[in-house]
Formats: structure tokens, sequence, C-alpha cells
């Protein structure tokens, strides 16, 4: 079995020998480039399975490479960056971004973030599945169901599970909930999402017995995983 290639970019060869290390670690091959303007014509030759891109790049930075990326090729990027505005956030997302991780973080979150991915991406080139899921988001009338039965959710707890079911298998660290889900003037503190991850649980519980749908993620956050009905 080959092992999956991650493309590292990173600049800061110090912050990159490090997650080189983790990602080899835990079965990954890995390349690395410094600098944004030799991504494209290096994914085009090797057509890796995973891209780690720092936003602010020499040469071309992580946007703009992200966007040209999408022209061609559908490979899960991770967007790395120390810059945790919202505009950069959204920017990054809409450039096609899979997933963003704000500086600093962990070796071990960047890990789990990748295995996330690579997994996604493992299940779709095995075929497409089409299971239908017993759970059920309305955003507008802002209510859930579980095989048609309304969950009793408080108005914070529907944001955080709408937030974590639209990207199933993706972690969520606390710091990314708060941005995500939680409403300027809430209580914006990591044991404000414990509190409300842990209610939520409890009312998702009274519906669904046979299954966990929230799963804590030791030392990174959570991450939302639903079974097929």
């Amino acid at each position: 079995m080959t092992l999956p290639l991650v493309l590292l970019v990173e600049d800061e060869p110090r912050i990159a020998e490090i997650q080189l290390a983790y990602l080899q670690q835990a079965g990954m091959r890995t390349h690395h480039l410094l600098r944004g303007d030799e991504v494209v014509d290096w994914v085009r030759a090797e057509a890796p399975d995973l891209i780690l891109l720092d936003l602010m790049l020499p040469g071309l930075d992580g946007t703009a490479v992200c966007s040209q990326l999408r022209a061609f090729t559908d490979v899960p990027v991770i967007m790395v960056t120390a810059r945790v505005e919202e505009i950069d956030r959204l920017l990054g997302f809409d450039m096609g971004a899979d997933d963003y991780l704000c500086k600093p973080f962990s070796p071990r979150e960047l890990v789990a973030r990748a295995q996330v991915c690579l997994r996604r991406r493992g299940k779709a080139a095995a075929g497409p599945r089409t299971p239908t899921s017993a759970l059920s988001i309305d955003e507008e009338r802002q209510c859930a169901t579980w095989n048609g039965a309304r969950l009793e959710l408080t108005a914070q707890q529907f944001r955080l599970l709408s937030v974590m079911a639209r990207q199933p298998g993706r972690i969520f660290s606390r710091a990314q909930l708060l941005d995500l889900a939680f409403e300027a003037g809430s209580e914006r503190f990591d044991r404000a999402i414990d509190s409300q991850i842990k209610n939520l649980r409890k009312k998702l519980s009274q519906q669904v017995s046979d299954q966990e749908l929230i799963h804590s993620v030791y030392g990174v956050g959570y991450r939302f995983e639903c079974q097929s009905a």
C-alpha cells in the first residue's frame, strides 16, 4: 500500500522540520517547498494527496496559490496562518481551502487534521457512497431533526451542531468553534465550548441512543460523525 504524499509549503525551515517529522512519524511521505510560486508546477508533476499551505509565502501568497490549484485539482488544502482576522479566514475558504489552522498550534493537531483530510480523500477514491443521514438541519427555520423528530436545542446548541455537521469528520478546535458558532458578546472562552458541547450531547442522546455523534479528540477539540440511517 502506497503511503499518502503530503506537500508542506512553509517558508520557516525550523517550523517545517518539526512538522515534517511528525507527519512522517504518522506514516506519511512528505515534500517541502519554501516558496508559493513553486507549488503549482510541483503539484502538476507529483499529484500529492494533501497540501499544507502557509498563507504568507515568498513568491506567491497562499490564497493565490490555492486559487490556482483549484483551477485543475481538488486535492485537499489545509491553510496555515498566523493571521486570525475574520476576513483572512473567510478569504481562505473562498479560495477553496478545505480546512484552516491558526498559529500557534501543536504538531499533533496538524497531524490529526491531515489524517482527517486523507481519510476523506481515501473514502472518496474508493467510490461514491450515498448514505442517507438521519440528521436534518434547516438553517432557515433554525431547527434540527433526527429521523423526522425535532431536536429540542437552544439557539447556541443549534449553531454548534450546524457548524460541525456541515463538515462531518473534521476536527474543530475550541478556538474555531468560538469563532464560527458563537455570537459576538456571548461567553467566548474554552469552558463555554465544553459546557455547550456537554449540554448538546445530552440533548442528542434523548433522540439518538445507538451512537455518539460528537466525539472528543484529546488535545485538539471536537468532531461530528454520523452513521448512515
